[in-house]
């Protein structure tokens, strides 16, 4: 069996997820070399050589590269920040170990600017109404102020805010979410302003989608569709997060969705990719998971919302588990520029994410929930990977904002893990990975117990059926 030696970036359960895929191979013996925001215990358990890189510095991450360069064949990047830093540009250059990740300067991801008018070029119809504000276009606040509010009128209030450069200020601001003035929405847009552009687009109705594909650069391979849940708590309240979970059904389609819209969506993403492909000259440039696209599913049409430069986080951890080809060949491909298609087991997936006490808001919102004594606690796994004996390959257990202390799990600030769960159905699924969230205990952790549940599900396949004016 051939030994390969891999290098993964990590951040989070998303890494965790490509590190397992990556160690399952049934065709090679996989040596994993892993750079890590923390000490993550599943990584730090199934790496050769493991190092720590808290800012995910990417000449840091070079440094690990150059030392292990005759063992590594390839890299596979997972998080945003060193994509759009230029990770796969530095270590190319000084190593010469092709890396599976888009270049810079196609870290779309980058600026919601540039998303917005790649789409007016190449898919218009794509595009919900938007405006662009720059910072150097003004030199009066007032005048800012009433060019937003002339477009507010326009939009009739419905507006989404969201600027340029990812973090920037207080990030994407929804109508009737965030804010229900125009004084609070200015006040998110100031916010944001001050760094740099920002756009104001219409808030358009409808039933979100992720899709997410592998490219080698010249083939563009849509993956299944995913769906995610942003909000905090159950019943789809609170504030906007990472994602607290996410579902894949049976088929390559989510439950709310016709076999034409799918077709739509995917017809869509192959537009936006080769009109995007023919303006570069490189095309090794796209390799990875070039476009991770959220859409907007209307009823008549189909609008972008977002698109991405690398994995979901949550929804890649549904699709790396039910890979029917081996990962490590898939990546050979997107390096070698023949990756023709990409085989996966028919099945539901169901990821749930547990998280600390102050994530989201929780602490604040359900404060008589909160039990202080298990905030600074150990996480213990122990009743969750005994779930694996009754359930084998169906429960995984992805340790994501955790640190390995002194032999103890410990949580972080952000999403602490996630529990993927495979099923013949997304009920099946939604239960086993219910069943493991519940399993885990300590650190104060807790987590959304209606992902993927029936009367959500239900709820958009009405929603659907009204919109396309069948009720």
């Amino acid at each position: 069996m051939e030994t390969v030696g891999v290098l993964v970036v990590s951040y989070g359960a998303r890494e965790a997820a490509i590190v397992d895929a990556l160690s399952r191979s049934q065709e090679y013996n996989v040596k994993l070399y892993i750079a890590d925001k923390q000490l993550n215990p599943f990584n730090a358990q199934r790496a050769v050589k493991h190092v720590v890189v808290p800012n995910l510095n990417i000449q840091d991450i070079c440094k690990f590269a150059q030392t292990y360069k005759d063992n590594l064949d390839f890299v596979i990047v997972g998080s945003e920040k060193p994509i759009i830093d230029g990770l796969r540009d530095l270590v190319e250059e000084k190593t010469g170990i092709p890396v599976v990740c888009p270049k810079k300067s196609y870290a779309i991801e980058e600026s919601k600017v540039k998303q917005r008018l790649l789409f007016q070029e190449i898919a218009p119809e794509a595009n919900p109404r938007f405006k662009i504000f720059s910072p150097e276009d003004y030199s009066d606040k007032a005048q800012v102020k009433a060019d937003v509010y002339k477009w507010l009128d326009e939009l009739n209030n419905q507006a989404v805010v969201k600027p340029d450069k990812p973090a920037a200020g207080k990030g994407v601001g929804v109508w009737g979410d965030h804010f229900a003035s125009r004084e609070e929405l200015f006040e998110h847009f100031m916010s944001n302003f001050q760094y740099s552009a920002v756009i104001i687009e219409e808030k358009v109705d409808g039933e979100e989608s992720s899709c997410m594909a592998f490219c080698d650069g010249k083939h563009f391979i849509p993956l299944p569709d995913t769906r995610d849940y942003k909000r905090a708590f159950d019943e789809d309240k609170g504030p906007n997060t990472g994602g607290m979970g996410s579902y894949k059904d049976v088929d390559d389609k989510l439950p709310f969705l016709t076999a034409s819209e799918r077709e739509n969506e995917v017809a869509l993403a192959n537009k936006v990719f080769n009109g995007w492909s023919r303006q570069i000259n490189d095309n090794t440039a796209l390799r990875g998971v070039p476009l991770y696209l959220a859409f907007m599913h209307t009823g008549r049409e189909i609008k972008i919302l977002e698109i991405n430069s690398r994995p979901g986080d949550p929804e890649s951890i549904n699709l790396f588990p039910i890979l029917k080809d081996d990962f490590v060949d898939v990546c050979y491909k997107m390096i070698e520029g023949n990756l023709l298609n990409v085989g996966l087991n028919r099945a539901a997936t169901v990821v749930t994410y547990k998280v600390p006490p102050d994530y989201g808001g929780y602490m604040d919102s359900y404060p008589d929930r909160i039990v202080k004594s298990d905030i600074n606690t150990s996480v213990d796994f122990a009743e969750a990977y005994k779930l694996a004996e009754k359930y084998g390959d169906k429960i995984r257990i992805y340790p994501g904002a955790m640190e390995l202390r002194d032999g103890k799990n410990y949580a972080l600030k952000s999403r602490a893990v996630g529990v993927l769960a495979i099923g013949d159905s997304v009920e099946e699924a939604r239960r086993i990975s219910q069943e493991g969230a519940r399993a885990i205990s300590g650190g104060g952790l807790w987590n959304r117990t209606d992902i993927a549940a029936q009367q959500h599900i239900a709820k958009s396949v009405c929603h659907m059926e009204k919109l396309r004016g069948n009720t």
